[in-house]
């Protein structure tokens, strides 16, 4: 998100320094796939209290009113159970102040841009699925789009992806994803600032580690090495900030959210989430109430329907990847046929296997947890058995493409202000 203010500096306030113990419960769940919002809207509703909660009058009357999407059909709305088929659906991330609060400054401050746009892909067989960002300096098409005051716009040849939510809303943002990737997006959602601030708190906060020293003037973050659960206020700092993590670029910054997804998974997953009706009643409210959702989303059964298309897939086959990109005067564009060949995989629903780096950045957590081996039974026969089958790895992406899976940890490659220079 736009990082063109100085909110105050965070500092220590309401920020917590936890010891690591270990894996969280391990579950064969992945409630929540799409960026730090978008896993949200699938991975709240699934469990016997979510569903209660979000069935409350409280929770129904925050759902706002639905975007129009150009290739949206009237039909039956899915009953409470795993939807049919695959699921394509893209969230975008708003940098709008309207609204919002006073801290990110006054709500004529900025315009509205989409300074996060992801892509959630669901297989048809439900036993994957993949959250793919898109960097908000990325050169594209953009086509006609519907005026909302009425009639078009005229269509494009390259602009910054971010601008389609300014120029023709979040239907605008769907149709030129669609042209850039071949895919057809039936549901989208847009979410702002505090969204996110409220996401993170309704969980209790999600545990981030850092590598190297955050400093960040621009978003106040300044986090020492080691493990920290962010909430509120600096969570949403910790995703905004990318002059004090790698190279200071935004597809650095892509890599920081993506650690933060990953982590926000496996807490929302774990037993002292799922198990809380007080969490889930709070992240089920922080998502209908914080934000816009296109009408075909814009139902808590199809909510639900969606999370329980993602309930049983594991965490090593919910990929977050970054769109392979090269420099140009002014953003970057997309690298061919790198590009061209990840939305062919999606397209033909083959699971994703990553082959590059985490991306510069984020690293390997060297205190990342390790399952144990199982202990095979004792037994006096040696028992003959067969090797076990391998599972084909899927399509293996090129090694420009960038990412982790939500079962993978990994620390933030932080940068100073000397680093800065």
């Amino acid at each position: 998100m736009s990082d063109q203010l100085r909110p105050r500096r965070a500092g220590s306030k309401n920020l917590k320094t936890v010891a690591r113990h270990g894996r969280l419960k391990k579950s064969n769940a992945a409630v929540t796939v799409a960026k730090f919002i978008a896993g949200s809207v699938a991975v709240v509703l699934v469990s016997g209290f979510s569903v209660a909660a979000i069935a409350t009058y409280d929770v129904a009357v925050s759902v706002q009113p639905g975007v129009h999407l150009a290739n949206e059909s009237d039909g039956p709305v899915p009953s409470i159970g795993a939807i049919d088929g695959g699921v394509n659906m893209l969230i975008v991330g708003s940098d709008s102040r309207v609204g919002q609060d006073a801290a990110f400054g006054p709500k004529d401050s900025t315009g509205d841009l989409n300074d996060v746009t992801m892509l959630l892909h669901i297989s048809e067989d439900h036993s994957n699925a993949s959250v793919i960002s898109f960097p908000r300096d990325m050169f594209v098409s953009i086509p006609s789009c519907p005026n909302p005051e009425g009639g078009s716009f005229n269509a494009m040849s390259s602009q910054k992806i971010n601008t389609t939510l300014s120029y023709g809303g979040l239907a605008c943002t769907v149709l030129t994803v669609e042209k850039l990737t071949g895919l057809s997006i039936p549901f989208a959602a847009e979410a702002q600032f505090s969204g996110v601030m409220s996401m993170s708190s309704a969980v209790g906060g999600v545990p981030v580690c850092v590598a190297e020293r955050i400093e960040d003037e621009y978003t106040g973050t300044f986090l020492d090495p080691g493990e920290h659960l962010l909430e509120g206020y600096e969570a949403l700092q910790f995703l905004r900030t990318r002059h004090g993590l790698g190279d200071g670029s935004d597809l650095t910054r892509i890599n920081n959210q993506q650690l933060f997804m990953s982590s926000l998974v496996r807490t929302i997953q774990s037993a002292d989430t799922l198990s809380d009706p007080t969490k889930v009643y709070a992240l089920a409210k922080a998502v209908t109430a914080n934000m816009r959702l296109s009408e075909s989303l814009n139902s808590v059964t199809t909510l639900a329907s969606i999370a329980v298309a993602l309930k049983d897939i594991n965490l090593n086959q919910v990929v977050f990847a970054q769109v392979p990109t090269g420099n140009v005067t002014g953003g970057v564009k997309a690298i061919q046929p790198a590009f061209d060949d990840l939305f062919a995989a999606v397209a033909a629903d083959e699971p994703l296997t990553l082959s590059g780096t985490t991306g510069r950045g984020t690293v390997a957590d060297p205190n990342a947890p390790v399952e144990a081996a199982p202990v095979p039974a004792a037994t006096d026969v040696p028992v003959a058995t067969e090797a076990p089958a391998t599972e084909a790895p899927g399509v293996v992406l090129s090694d420009s493409v960038t990412g982790q899976t939500a079962g993978d940890y990994t620390c933030t490659a932080g940068r100073t202000l000397r680093e800065q220079g």
